[in-house]
């Protein structure tokens, strides 16, 4: 039969646009699911703020009524008045191997960008870059972190097909922890420290750590705003993410750095790896799914680096670095030898230099499209 295509605009399309990927990769090892919930709120103007900053729309595709696929898009005005642009995004798109469902998916969201004026069309991208991006194109013999991203490796070829060409890659590596740093490592730390009258801030509960939370958000928001696909966040969409994300951090894995003035300049967010235990939750956390978390917190054989933050200023100063000396310190305890890192682009040089101090190997690769429309 053909394949009919329907607009996401009820409490079941919903569900069928969230689901249809846990039906999709429920026989894939490397696939992890996210939280069905997050999934949902996320569609909805009513638990997603950056619905008020952004036009989007959402679809799925069907085949004797049963889903087959899904796509949405979504414009940010602010970024391209930032930019001068007319772009539209497409996100979270998935679908079954099959020409003709990717098409119609594909057609849909191009007719809906140049209805809106668009010019053209770029993803996978979402609200922001706390958010679903970029398709996975390499690495697929690998369990995906729970803060990124599994796609199966036939969507490539639909994207090649379709006229798509590269826009821009981001790289994940996976870092081998030394039983021990080098001595030198502490010496140039404890020298920055001194020269900029820095202090390192490590924290034991979340009582300790509330009162930087808005800031970690805050700095974020000023230490990512210039890289590729990025805008300033509203103060209501920062809180959404701080209610998403705060409350599963560990405070032991989160790092902070301030001048003498106790203004920070630097944050870096880790946790144990989840993959593994998402996996067994299956999407959700109750009632069973928290118990697969925390006894992935007690015993912890690898960690995911979540993010790393530093204000403009000191982006080349190592303070990253010296964050990075805190955090080794946390995992050595933990018995933690690998570490995998969320993307990064591919043009970030300050960041991709600093694991070439570590054993490592660039073993993912997600990748953003474009296409004139």
């Amino acid at each position: 039969m053909a394949v009919t295509i329907k607009e996401v605009n009820s409490t079941k399309l919903i569900k069928d646009f969230v689901n249809f990927q846990y039906k999709l990769y429920r026989n894939d090892p490397y696939w992890v699911p996210p939280m069905k919930k997050d999934e949902e709120k996320a569609l909805s103007p009513d638990t997603n703020p950056a619905m008020e900053f952004a036009v989007s729309k959402f679809w799925v595709a069907y085949r004797d009524n049963k889903p087959v696929g899904r796509i949405g898009g979504i414009i940010i005005p602010a970024r391209n008045e930032k930019t001068g642009e007319r772009i539209a995004r497409f996100t979270r798109p998935e679908f079954i191997d099959d020409e003709e469902v990717a098409n119609k998916l594909f057609d849909t969201v191009t007719s809906w960008a140049r209805e809106q004026g668009m010019k053209t069309l770029m993803g996978p991208l979402g609200f922001s870059n706390l958010d679903h991006q970029g398709l996975l194109i390499e690495g697929h013999e690998w369990i995906a972190a729970v803060a990124s991203d599994y796609h199966f490796a036939y969507y490539k070829k639909h994207y090649d097909r379709l006229g798509f060409e590269k826009e821009i890659d981001w790289l994940e590596f996976r870092i081998t922890f030394p039983e021990a740093l080098p001595e030198k490592s502490f010496r140039v730390a404890d020298l920055l420290r001194d020269r900029f009258k820095l202090r390192s801030l490590e924290f034991e509960s979340k009582k300790e750590l509330d009162p930087y939370k808005e800031q970690i958000f805050q700095l974020f928001n000023k230490a990512f705003t210039e890289l590729f696909g990025t805008y300033e966040l509203p103060d209501k969409v920062i809180n959404f993410y701080i209610d998403k994300y705060y409350p599963i951090l560990l405070p032991q894995y989160v790092k902070l750095v301030v001048d003498e003035n106790d203004k920070m300049i630097g944050f870096l967010i880790a946790l144990p790896s989840l993959s593994k235990a998402m996996q067994k939750a299956g999407g959700k956390l109750f009632p069973f799914g928290w118990y697969h978390v925390m006894q992935a917190f007690k015993k912890p054989d690898e960690m995911d680096l979540m993010l790393t933050g530093v204000i403009p200023e000191f982006q080349k100063r190592g303070v990253a670095a010296l964050m990075m000396n805190d955090l080794w310190r946390t995992a050595n305890k933990a018995g933690i030898k690998y570490v995998e890192t969320t993307a990064m682009l591919e043009n970030n040089f300050v960041a991709i230099q600093m694991w070439k101090s570590f054993d490592h190997i660039q073993h993912k690769k997600k990748r953003c499209f474009k296409k004139e429309i």
